[in-house]
Protein backbone atom coordinates (compact mmCIF):
# COMPACT_ATOMS: atom_id res chain seq x y z
CA UNK A 1 0.00 0.00 0.00
CA UNK A 2 2.71 2.47 0.97
CA UNK A 3 4.40 2.23 -2.45
CA UNK A 4 1.08 2.96 -4.18
CA UNK A 5 0.53 6.28 -2.36
CA UNK A 6 2.15 9.66 -2.83
CA UNK A 7 3.30 10.88 0.63
CA UNK A 8 1.05 13.97 0.25
CA UNK A 9 -2.05 11.86 -0.46
CA UNK A 10 -5.39 13.27 0.64
CA UNK A 11 -8.23 10.77 1.14
CA UNK A 12 -11.55 12.44 1.88
CA UNK A 13 -15.18 11.59 2.51
CA UNK A 14 -18.23 13.79 3.00
CA UNK A 15 -19.95 12.79 6.25
CA UNK A 16 -23.43 13.92 7.26
CA UNK A 17 -24.06 14.60 10.95
CA UNK A 18 -27.35 12.75 11.66
CA UNK A 19 -28.19 15.12 14.52
CA UNK A 20 -28.29 18.31 12.43
CA UNK A 21 -27.95 17.19 8.79
CA UNK A 22 -24.79 19.27 8.30
CA UNK A 23 -21.92 18.03 6.15
CA UNK A 24 -18.28 17.84 7.10
CA UNK A 25 -15.24 16.69 5.16
CA UNK A 26 -13.18 13.99 6.91
CA UNK A 27 -9.57 13.66 5.83
CA UNK A 28 -7.10 10.77 5.96
CA UNK A 29 -3.37 11.10 5.26
CA UNK A 30 -1.17 8.59 3.44
CA UNK A 31 0.30 7.35 6.72
CA UNK A 32 -3.15 6.95 8.32
CA UNK A 33 -4.30 4.94 5.28
CA UNK A 34 -1.21 2.69 5.45
CA UNK A 35 -1.70 2.10 9.17
CA UNK A 36 -5.43 1.42 8.72
CA UNK A 37 -4.67 -1.08 5.95
CA UNK A 38 -2.21 -2.86 8.23
CA UNK A 39 -4.82 -3.07 11.01
CA UNK A 40 -7.47 -4.39 8.59
CA UNK A 41 -5.11 -7.06 7.23
CA UNK A 42 -5.35 -8.79 10.63
CA UNK A 43 -9.08 -9.36 9.93
CA UNK A 44 -9.35 -10.05 6.19
CA UNK A 45 -12.69 -10.19 4.40
CA UNK A 46 -13.38 -13.80 3.33
CA UNK A 47 -12.48 -14.35 -0.34
CA UNK A 48 -16.08 -15.15 -1.30
CA UNK A 49 -17.20 -11.75 0.07
CA UNK A 50 -14.41 -9.65 -1.51
CA UNK A 51 -15.05 -7.24 -4.33
CA UNK A 52 -12.16 -5.46 -6.04
CA UNK A 53 -13.38 -3.97 -9.32
CA UNK A 54 -10.98 -1.47 -10.92
CA UNK A 55 -12.26 0.81 -13.69
CA UNK A 56 -9.83 3.16 -15.41
CA UNK A 57 -12.00 6.17 -16.25
CA UNK A 58 -9.41 8.30 -18.07
CA UNK A 59 -5.68 8.63 -18.68
CA UNK A 60 -3.93 11.63 -20.16
CA UNK A 61 -0.17 12.03 -20.04
CA UNK A 62 0.90 11.67 -16.42
CA UNK A 63 -2.63 11.84 -14.95
CA UNK A 64 -5.34 9.22 -14.52
CA UNK A 65 -8.76 8.91 -12.91
CA UNK A 66 -9.71 5.46 -11.57
CA UNK A 67 -12.80 4.04 -9.86
CA UNK A 68 -12.44 1.24 -7.32
CA UNK A 69 -15.52 -0.71 -6.23
CA UNK A 70 -14.84 -2.71 -3.08
CA UNK A 71 -17.21 -4.73 -0.92
CA UNK A 72 -18.23 -1.85 1.39
CA UNK A 73 -17.01 1.33 -0.33
CA UNK A 74 -16.27 3.07 -3.62
CA UNK A 75 -13.08 5.09 -4.20
CA UNK A 76 -12.50 7.68 -6.92
CA UNK A 77 -8.74 8.00 -7.35
CA UNK A 78 -6.59 10.66 -8.97
CA UNK A 79 -3.30 9.07 -9.91
CA UNK A 80 -0.09 10.64 -11.20
CA UNK A 81 2.99 9.21 -12.85
CA UNK A 82 5.60 10.33 -10.34
CA UNK A 83 9.29 9.48 -10.72
CA UNK A 84 8.45 6.79 -13.26
CA UNK A 85 5.58 4.98 -11.54
CA UNK A 86 1.89 5.56 -10.89
CA UNK A 87 0.91 6.71 -7.39
CA UNK A 88 -2.40 7.69 -5.82
CA UNK A 89 -2.50 11.42 -5.08
CA UNK A 90 -6.16 12.02 -4.14
CA UNK A 91 -9.07 9.81 -3.13
CA UNK A 92 -12.71 10.81 -2.72
CA UNK A 93 -14.71 7.93 -1.32
CA UNK A 94 -18.17 6.85 -0.22
CA UNK A 95 -19.40 3.98 1.91
CA UNK A 96 -21.97 1.73 0.31
CA UNK A 97 -25.31 1.56 2.14
CA UNK A 98 -25.51 -1.25 4.65
CA UNK A 99 -27.75 -4.12 3.53
CA UNK A 100 -31.06 -4.20 5.39
CA UNK A 101 -31.08 -6.44 8.44
CA UNK A 102 -33.50 -9.38 8.28
CA UNK A 103 -36.66 -8.90 10.30
CA UNK A 104 -36.75 -10.75 13.59
CA UNK A 105 -39.14 -13.67 13.69
CA UNK A 106 -41.02 -14.66 16.82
Amino acid sequence: MERALHPDLAKRIVVVNPANGRNRLDHMSAMALVQGTRRMSAHPVPKDKQQKDVIILDVFGNAACVKIVANTWIDYLHEAKFEGHWVIVNVLWELKPSPPKPAATH
